[in-house]
């Protein structure tokens, strides 16, 4: 098979999904964002192109030559002073490269979108035929499901183009890290005493990047498909981390009302005074205590996604943040 280039191939999933590729001996064409911090990939032999994925005619030089094409390049982030360069990444992103893909000739494309380009069903599980319903999201939520558009109408026009859907990436080598990270940072740091209500969809990294290689070689084009596995109360999430950390579980429970205030404070405070991005936001609150919760047969059944129990997938990850010294190694 012929030279397969990833873009966001330094970050959480992208380096997941680049380590999966030359596990299966692929040539592999890492696209980097300028200033990106290399360290998932300093291991690895891969090929190396800095370019801005916004650049569409920089970017169909840097996909020339290749059969396929990874887009995961994406600002994952609950909040931003200034939000311009969510926008520019994720919506603009999507379509200058796209475009260049299409004038390179790739082949195939997989395109990873997030479970929040999907609506949600109250009381229910969300499947891929949900339309989208969080018109109040965060800057995020809105980009993604607009990249998401961008990338189903290339589908439509005849790409090859098949959009997987990762639900909240649980495990080692977030670097950044990632808001779901920062979930299991924040509990072995006890800055979480209290928990909210609401609930999320988990998956393992590797799984997740399992998911998107399976998606290039079975996935239907113009298809989507989410890519997740275990759907756990935020409850029982911050239960599970406390056991495997060995730390104490926060007991206090507090009302949706109480929590979405005090993320809103959270915000304010960041926005006014520290400038650093806050544990939690008004939107970002109000989206997870909607318990977003997902059927995730497709991804399964069509591709033969693997899963493994979210027990494991937060270990590997508590074990790599105390590895790592970003948390103190439990004694």
């Amino acid at each position: 098979m012929g030279t397969v280039a990833v873009t966001g191939a330094t970050g959480f999933i992208g380096s997941a999904v680049v380590r999966h590729l030359l596990a299966a001996k692929r040539d592999v064409r890492a696209i980097i964002e300028p200033g990106a911090n290399t360290k998932n990939l300093d291991d690895l032999n891969v090929e190396r192109i800095t370019c801005d994925v916004t650049d569409a005619k920089r970017m169909q030089k840097a996909l020339s030559g290749c059969e396929s094409l990874y887009h995961l390049a994406a600002i994952y982030r609950i909040w931003l002073e200034d939000p311009t360069p969510i926008w520019r990444v994720n919506v603009e992103g999507t379509s200058a490269t796209l475009l260049a893909a299409k004038n390179a000739g790739v082949r195939r494309v997989v395109y990873t979108s997030s479970i929040a380009a999907i609506g949600l069903v109250e009381g229910g599980e969300a499947d891929e035929t949900c339309r989208f319903n969080l018109f109040d999201g965060n800057d995020y939520i809105m980009t993604k499901w607009l990249s998401e558009r961008v990338a189903l109408s290339f589908a439509d026009a005849g790409m090859s183009l098949v959009v997987v859907n990762p639900a909240f990436p649980f495990g080692p080598r977030d670097i950044a890290p990632t808001p779901t990270g920062k979930i299991i940072l924040s509990i072995l740091r006890g800055e979480f005493p209290a928990i909210p209500p609401g609930g999320i969809c988990t998956i393992d990294v590797d799984d997740c990047a399992m998911g998107h290689v399976l998606a290039e070689e079975k996935g239907r084009a113009g298809e989507r498909y989410i890519l997740g596995n275990e759907n756990v109360t935020l409850k029982e999430l911050y239960a599970i981390v406390a056991r495997i950390a060995g730390v104490k579980t926060p007991w206090l429970q507090v009302p949706a009302s109480v929590a979405v205030s005090v993320a809103l404070g959270m915000e304010l405070w960041a926005d006014r005074v520290t400038h650093k991005e806050p544990s939690a936001t008004y939107r970002a609150a109000r989206y997870a205590m909607k318990n977003v919760f997902f059927r995730c047969d497709k991804a399964k059944n069509e591709l033969g996604m693997p899963t493994r129990p979210l027990a494991e997938s937060v270990r590997r990850a508590v074990d790599w943040f105390r590895e790592e010294g970003v948390i103190e190694a439990k004694s």
